[in-house]
């Protein structure tokens, strides 16, 4: 009796399920069109940040270097003018 029942009605859940199915079908296809392009352009975007990220690093090295050599410069001639001053007080 029980299963007799579930014939009955279990083909008409199931159009039930189908139709509704197919009515979210059109939603879900253009969801995942814009995912797919919000994806494609979190990517360029991505790579695009990377390239800058390179680029500030490289930026960063080459003025490392250059304070380090204006700091040894600096530091010959603070000891030059440091001796000066001395021999020119001892005078």
């Amino acid at each position: 009796d029980k299963f007799m029942c579930y014939c009955k009605t279990g083909a008409a859940d199931l159009v039930a399920s189908v139709q509704a199915a197919e009515t979210k079908m059109p939603a879900v296809t253009s969801a995942l069109g814009e995912a797919t392009a919000q994806k494609a352009q979190l990517e360029t975007n991505l790579a695009q940040h990377k390239t800058d990220r390179a680029a500030a690093e490289d930026a960063i090295k080459e003025a490392t270097a250059l304070r380090e050599k204006e700091a040894g410069v600096f530091a010959k001639d603070s000891g030059d003018y440091k001796s000066n001053i001395a021999a020119t007080g001892k005078a």
